[in-house]
């Protein structure tokens, strides 16, 4: 198999061409697409016809897999893997989600900007999430580079910021848009960890900012100034140049760096289609603040 690369904005992620999934890759092409992620961050491979054995072996391949999945209800798994996220809005008979599900409210905080489990004490390396049914229209997924929006930032903001650390939580984003429904199980589940601000991605050697919507606090600061610093740095990282929108085709899988980008779900009519998105993670090395600050 050859892979061929073609840009899909100025500043990264591009189209993967010339390779089959359902043929789990050998460790040289493992490598090319690590390669090919260090400098892009996400990668769309068309065409994917795979099934969930096939999607878990290749994120095999590339490194350890997330364990748990940060969900309400998290016994209520339609999948056949525990390591596979649902990103749907079907439940275990194969209907819509009712409107008032707590798992359809608390789905809404895909919307926000965020890094995948951020809110884990180590957090995901990439996650790759294949499209087996889409909606007629909406339901898109943007992307923001990170590590670009670091370069761009002021000096004189880049030396405020670089040794921060911020606490991450699935409860402070899902209390943005007011879903506080929680078992006392899932609270402890959700407690915060955490994460430095900013990065250093070893792969393209360039730091990168570390936001998401499950930011709530900055260590040693009040948290309305610190919230009022994290949303002045979300509004500056989405700018539209920053941004890459991903139409979806039914199999397309989408592979992005947790570590250098930001993404978001555009919301569509899910309470008329049908969306069934598959996900798989994978693990990060070591918490951000056991890892290398910078080179």
């Amino acid at each position: 198999m050859t892979l061929q690369f073609t840009p899909l904005h100025p500043l990264f992620a591009a189209e993967a061409s010339g390779i089959d999934l359902r043929q789990t890759p050998d460790s040289a092409l493992c490598a090319e697409i690590h390669r090919a992620m260090d400098r892009y961050a996400v990668l769309v491979f068309r065409d994917q016809h795979l099934d969930d054995d096939q999607q878990m072996a290749f994120g095999e391949a590339l490194g350890p897999l997330e364990q748990t999945r940060g969900v309400v209800d998290v016994h209520k798994q339609r999948l056949k893997h525990q390591q596979m996220a649902d990103i749907s809005n079907i439940d275990l008979n194969g209907k819509l989600l009712g409107a008032d599900d707590r798992r359809r409210m608390f789905n809404l905080g895909n919307q926000l900007w965020h890094s995948d489990s951020s809110f884990k004490a180590t957090p995901a390396k990439y996650s790759m999430l294949h499209a087996r049914m889409i909606p007629p229209e909406g339901g898109e997924t943007e992307f923001a580079d990170m590590r670009a929006a670091w370069d761009a930032l002021p000096a004189k903001m880049q030396a405020k910021i670089r040794d921060m650390v911020t606490e991450h939580s699935l409860i402070f984003s899902r209390g943005q848009l007011g879903f506080t429904d929680y078992t006392e199980q899932e609270r402890r589940d959700f407690a915060p960890v955490p994460q430095r601000l900013v990065r250093w991605h070893p792969g393209s050697q360039r730091h990168s900012i570390y936001l998401s919507s499950h930011i709530g606090r900055i260590q040693g600061w009040p948290v309305p100034e610190a919230m009022a610093l994290i949303r002045q740095l979300a509004e500056f990282a989405t700018q539209r140049h920053f941004v890459y929108s991903h139409h979806w085709r039914q199999w397309d899988l989408v592979v992005w760096d947790n570590r250098s980008t930001m993404h978001r779900a555009r919301p569509y009519e899910d309470h008329t289609y049908p969306r069934d998105m598959r996900r798989v993670t994978l693990t990060d090395v070591a918490p951000t603040l056991d890892q290398q600050m910078a080179a």
